[in-house]
């Protein structure tokens, strides 16, 4: 009987334990951090034919995931709410920090793709931290 006892209360213990690491290993979580560009295209076909296919993969290698693109431009559609929707194109992704966001921005990579990219649109950007769950 008192084997049973013993065995129960560790697995209570145990289960407790658990619980308390798990908690811990939640709030160690950082939140992702959204980058949203507002991007004034000047020459759609162009910024879609020449910058989009070299800019996009450099986001995925960075470590970022677009979320969502759309507007002026192409891409989804932008539902006004409350106000009038931009009409430039607006873009989405998402990084594990601001210093991803930075370190993407100045890769080679993208910064040979901007190039191209200026001589099409005018770009304005932010970065935003989530909201821890």
């Amino acid at each position: 009987m008192k084997t049973h006892y013993t065995v129960a209360l560790a697995m209570l213990a145990g289960f407790g334990l658990g619980a308390v690491a798990v908690q811990g290993l939640h709030a160690q979580a950082k939140p992702v951090v959204y980058r949203i560009a507002e991007i004034d295209i000047t020459n759609p076909e162009a910024y879609a034919k020449e910058f989009l296919p070299r800019a996009v993969p450099t986001i995925k290698a960075s470590g970022g995931r677009q979320l969502a693109s759309g507007g002026a431009g192409g891409g989804g559609k932008i539902t006004a709410l409350e106000g009038e929707a931009p009409k430039s194109r607006i873009a989405i992704q998402a990084f594990d920090s601001v210093e991803q966001i930075q370190a993407w921005l100045n890769s080679p990579a993208y910064k040979e793709a901007r190039k191209i990219g200026e001589k099409y649109a005018k770009f304005r950007s932010f970065a935003i931290e989530g909201i821890p769950n």
